[in-house]
């Protein structure tokens, strides 16, 4: 009876289970947030687009653009119901392994299996069927997210392939002859057809009208750019000369903020004359869209200029490239030249371009202008070469950086003298497309490096305006991380430069921020910074309870100062342990996934850093036991001695008397031996010899030193400080004075007082202190020889004060030496 009840119980769940799963099927044709319609049809015209080879690369572009946003939108949709798909999956974990079906029919009595409950197996049906609605989503976003992306890899594919078959493409040469009239003929149209002659008189009437009545707007817009042109440079000129006779504090922030109307004013010229040249009606439609582009190709002839002059400046002290004054007159004047070629190449190839000339009359008037500025380019190349040449290796640090930027500043010279040899030979093989593409990236790099430099000295000035170190900051260590910070924002920028697509830069973008994946989780950038601002909120506010501790709380309770270190150290530990261990749940990083790795790590971590894990269980011990404290007078193995500094997690530092500092490992302060003179209280015994000739009261001697010991300020009175006789000496009667002080710290200045009192207590006593005396005899005299092998028959006796003694057996050596 209670077999069929189970059975029955098992198959209302099945078919309970199976109804829910046809809901949730139903329910999956949707991913949340997506319109799937719109999704499958940019999805499909894609696919045929990327099937044709005819399809334009602006529509590659824009499906591409279309499928990037789908793609995030899957992307975000993997994540939907995360935390409900691993509590449901938690819960089946926890009814355990399902038992499995007879594959026979037979009944669970006769496998000798015991049948599941009926509860328990309708709860798991359940539990089942809701995480199969839950993840029908995240299953169809995930199969959505892997087709955008492959759409997107294939078209990426085709546009780079098309990027490199537009590189190689082969034009005519312009040095061949045939095309020169051609070419000419087309540009002379092209030129007039800027001009819209074709009118009829009516207009020409309303043209006239137009411009008498916009003429005042015209002349004064005419004059000011004029004015601002022409004077512009020199009006933040006397400027930047003001603020150097001001001696303005700042002075390189206000130099760099007034070059910068260098560009601005002439810039707002240019623009004023654009302006009054499309007011007047005169130019037609392609002059007017020439004119519009006048004040856009000025600000690059004036960008180029401004940072020439602050690469090649006139003022040695300011120029960012030392070089000498002809060869940053001579850099200036080329890049002035590369500038105006660049401007009037650009003027030309729009106004054939507007006109639809041929290929062959595009390079064949582009040919001259390439010249001249490889050639200008040449030139700046072997400048650049010069630049650090007399500049050599050595331990100094300037020397070095200055090196640095030497051999990188070299390096693009080289560049430079590669790009202006290859370009015109490229061009001239018929192969425009990929002189340009060496050209004028390489020129647009140049100066897009000379206004990091620029920039980075700019910074390095404000740093110093700020700080009050001046014109010192710029060899401190900010600026440098103000130019790496500039160089990763030009990369981007150098990027698109040398060929790279604004997709490309999003691609990446788009990568850094889905992060990478570790097992089942994935980790973001922006789990990152919720991991840095938490760690860092924890450590704040574990340095906060610390200096509350060790300022108001501590101080006031009666633990005493290694104890007190102890415990701000204690909980310095374990504030950053629960910081860390905060900051990675809070960031939802999930280390389960890496325990199989630390696992196999372990080994070989354990055995590496096996000193460094015994040195931080030494040093909590010392925290915990404190056998010795911050402050302690301590003798270690080895015959270090002095007072502990710090008490670290892996090291104690010991200042010695000598005022260095010994760095001792906590594992040996553990497991070796150590005298600690002031642990617990300072009390110590000072034991201070004293030797009298002999013949001399030794009670008188006793009363006297008494009398000495107990005079000592430093000297207990309980117990009483001791004279003892303790020997016969060789030399003298030897006496020692005992007595324990109260600070065993002072024990060397309380020797050096005793013993002054000693000297001067014995001079009036007329108590001798005796010093060693030795008496030297020879024996066998007559055994020493001098001069023609007479013996002497005089025995020697050495001074009193000498320290030799014969041995006996020296007797049968002969003597070598000479003796007076």
């Amino acid at each position: 009876m209670t077999a069929r009840i189970v059975r029955a119980g098992g198959f209302a769940a099945a078919l309970l289970g199976l109804w829910i799963l046809c809901v949730s099927a139903l329910a999956a044709q949707d991913v949340p947030g997506v319109d799937m319609a719109l999704w499958q049809d940019v999805a499909n015209r894609a696919e045929e687009a990327v099937d044709d080879p005819d399809t334009e690369n602006e529509t590659l572009e824009v499906l591409r653009s279309r499928l990037a946003d789908f793609r995030e939108d899957f992307n975000d949709a993997r994540s939907v119901n995360s935390d409900r798909i691993a509590s449901l999956r938690d819960q089946l974990a926890a009814l355990g392994q399902a038992p499995a079906d007879s594959a026979d029919g037979s009944t669970p009595s006769q496998n000798d299996a015991a049948p599941e409950a009926a509860d328990v197996a309708a709860q798991r049906k359940e539990l089942e069927a809701q995480l199969a609605t839950l993840t029908a989503p995240v299953t169809r976003a995930d199969a959505a997210y892997t087709r955008a992306d492959g759409l997107i890899g294939e078209i990426d594919s085709i546009l780079r392939a098309r990027q490199t078959e537009a590189l190689l493409e082969v034009i005519e040469s312009p040095l061949n002859p045939v095309y020169w009239p051609q070419a000419m003929a087309e540009l002379v149209y092209a030129v007039e057809e800027l001009w819209d002659t074709d009118r009829t008189e009516e207009e020409r009437e309303a043209q006239a009208e137009l411009l008498r009545k916009n003429l005042p707007i015209i002349l004064l817009a005419t004059v000011a750019g004029l004015v601002l042109i022409l004077r512009g440079r020199k009006w933040s000129t006397l400027i930047v000369a003001r603020l150097r006779r001001a001696e303005t504090r700042g002075l390189g922030v206000w130099r760099f903020v007034v070059s910068l109307l260098r560009i601005a004013l002439p810039f707002v010229g240019l623009t004023l004359l654009s302006f009054a040249a499309i007011r007047s009606g005169y130019l037609g439609s392609r002059g007017d869209e020439i004119a519009t582009m006048i004040p856009i190709l000025g600000g690059i002839i004036l960008g180029f200029r401004w940072v020439s002059e602050q690469l090649f400046a006139r003022d040695e002290d300011e120029a960012l490239l030392q070089l000498s004054d002809s060869d940053r007159r001579s850099a200036r004047w080329l890049v002035s030249l590369i500038t105006v070629m660049i401007i009037a190449d650009a003027i030309l190839r729009i106004t054939l371009e507007l006109d639809e000339a041929s290929a062959a009359a595009r390079t064949v008037v582009s040919f001259p202008f390439t010249v001249v500025m490889c050639y200008a380019l040449f030139r700046i190349g072997q400048l650049l070469r010069r630049f650090g040449a007399e500049v050599v290796q050595d331990e100094d640090e300037e020397i070095t950086r200055a090196s640095t930027l030497a051999r990188v500043v070299r390096s693009l010279g080289t560049g430079a003298l590669l790009v202006a040899v290859a370009a015109p030979l490229l061009q001239a093989a018929g192969y425009e497309n990929a002189a340009d593409f060496f050209l004028f990236p390489f020129i647009a790099t140049l100066i897009i490096l000379g206004l990091v430099l620029a920039l980075q000295r700019f910074s390095a000035d404000v740093y110093g305006a700020v700080t009050g170190q001046g014109s010192a900051a710029r060899e401190a260590l900010m600026p440098i991380v103000f130019g790496m910070v500039l160089l990763m924002v030009a990369a981007p920028a150098l990027a698109l430069i040398w060929g790279a697509r604004v997709s490309d830069l999003t691609e990446i973008w788009a990568a850094f921020q889905r992060g990478f994946a570790i097992g089942t989780t994935r980790i973001s950038p922006t789990d990152f910074l919720t991991f840095a601002l938490i760690f860092i909120a924890g450590y704040l506010l574990t340095r906060l309870a610390q200096g509350a501790l060790k300022t108001n709380v501590l101080p006031k309770t009666k633990i005493d100062k290694g104890g007190q270190n102890a415990i701000v150290s204690g909980l310095g530990y374990i504030g950053i342990f629960l910081a860390a261990l905060l900051a990675i749940t809070g960031a939802g990083i999930d280390l389960s996934s890496l325990a199989i790795v630390a696992g196999a790590l372990s080994v070989g971590i354990g055995f590496g850093l096996q000193n460094i894990v015994s040195n931080f269980v030494s040093g909590i011990i010392l925290l915990i036991e404190r056998p010795i404290s911050e402050g302690d007078w301590i003798e270690v193995s080895g015959g270090q001695m002095g007072y502990v500094r710090d008490i670290s997690v892996r090291s104690t530092r010991i200042e010695t008397f000598d005022r260095t500092d010994v760095i001792v490992p906590n594992a040996d302060l553990v497991s070796g031996t150590v005298t600690n003179y002031t642990r617990g209280n300072t009390l110590g015994r000072v034991i201070i010899p004293v030797g009298v000739a002999y013949g001399t009261d030794t009670k008188r001697v006793e009363a006297i030193l008494k009398e000495i010991a107990d005079a000592q300020p430093m000297a207990l009175a309980n117990p009483a400080p001791a004279v003892l006789f303790l020997n016969f000496g060789a030399d003298a009667l030897e006496f020692e004075i005992r007595m324990f002080l109260r600070d065993v710290n002072w024990m060397m200045p309380v020797k050096s007082d005793v013993n002054h009192a000693i000297a001067a207590r014995f001079a009036e006593e007329g108590i001798e202190i005796p010093f060693a005396q030795r008496d030297v005899w020879l024996r066998n005299p007559e055994v020493l020889r001098q001069d023609g092998g007479k013996d002497t028959a005089t025995p020697a006796t050495a001074e009193p004060d000498s320290q030799q003694q014969t041995d006996p057996s020296d007797a049968a050596r002969p003597d070598t030496g000479e003796m007076t």
